[in-house]
């Protein structure tokens, strides 16, 4: 079995640490460099061009997903395995429109980092269980969107709340304080409500919330 060279970016020394004692602990893997910043992972992997680059999304200098594209642009046959925080499927797509072929959770990175690596070295997509669960979800309500005339319908209560609220230029914050929600549910419900309504932004939101008579 041939050698798997491997990139490895992520801000955090622990973290980077912590992840290449888990690749190297499998045999055919090698981490050939290490990079802190987006910067500087672009420029590693055109020095050391690696089988694998395994990044981080949240990267200081230039963020994970630019990085990636620009990784993407200039080794198309380097494949990029892609760490997050973020679960909802903006975060995604982002990543995948930018070259990414896998896309993990950090909280079960060191679960599937192993796998995915060898899927996309191997030319494959990878995505982490809720990612994969998600994609799927997301699929099928697709389909239901043929057979539902009025978009709006395809919000759930909840969604349709923080529709209004975030129309009516409510931050995040205060969205989770007015319905008891965490932050992070709201920006997951945010997502899902853009995803659904075929929107791009919050100024697109509010325009689709004033046509649809949600705001004066």
């Amino acid at each position: 079995m041939s050698q798997i060279r491997i990139l490895l970016a992520d801000d955090h020394t622990v973290i980077r640490k912590g992840l290449r004692l888990l690749l190297e602990s499998q045999p055919g893997f090698k981490v050939v460099a290490e990079a802190a910043d987006g910067r500087q992972t672009v420029a590693l992997a055109e020095e050391h061009l690696p089988n694998v680059v395994v990044l981080d999304v949240a990267m200081p200098n230039l963020n994970g997903i630019e990085a990636a594209r620009q990784i993407a642009a200039k080794l198309p046959q380097t494949a990029i395995v892609i760490l997050s925080m973020h679960s909802d499927e903006s975060y995604v797509l982002r990543a995948l429109k930018a070259g990414a072929r896998a896309y993990l959770l950090k909280d079960s990175a060191e679960d599937d980092l192993i796998n995915a690596v060898r899927a996309v070295n191997a030319g494959k997509a990878f995505f982490s269980p809720l990612i994969s669960k998600m994609l799927v979800e997301d699929f099928m309500r697709q389909l239901q969107e043929r057979e539902v005339e009025d978009s709006y319908e395809l919000l759930t209560t909840r969604e349709r709340e923080i529709l209004q609220l975030l129309a009516e230029g409510k931050s995040n914050k205060e969205i989770a304080t007015v319905l008891n929600l965490s932050p992070h549910t709201v920006e997951t419900h945010r997502g899902n409500i853009l995803q659904k309504l075929n929107l791009h932004s919050v100024p697109e939101l509010i325009l689709y919330a004033v046509r649809k008579g949600v705001i004066a």
